[in-house]
């Protein structure tokens, strides 16, 4: 599946491919929501996840960039 293809699927269809496809790499925790990164093929989707409502609220896809910073270890 190229990135292309995911963009084009509704949200459903997206969490779907992301469970059967994407393998967890790390998670970035907020007051307000959670987000978990995953990478399928040659590029990473984030999973937004509502913790006081208990839903997903938005499923982003992405090659590279500042998407990817919140994930980096910064203690040196």
């Amino acid at each position: 599946m190229t990135l292309y293809e995911f963009n084009l699927l509704s949200l459903e269809e997206k969490q779907t491919a992301v469970w059967d496809k994407g393998v967890f790499l790390d998670s970035y925790v907020t007051k307000d929501e959670r987000i978990n990164c995953y990478a399928i093929d040659r590029f990473f989707v984030e999973v937004h996840y509502d913790g006081e409502h208990n839903v997903i609220t938005d499923v982003t896809a992405f090659k590279y960039g500042h998407n990817l910073d919140k994930y980096a270890n910064l203690n040196l």
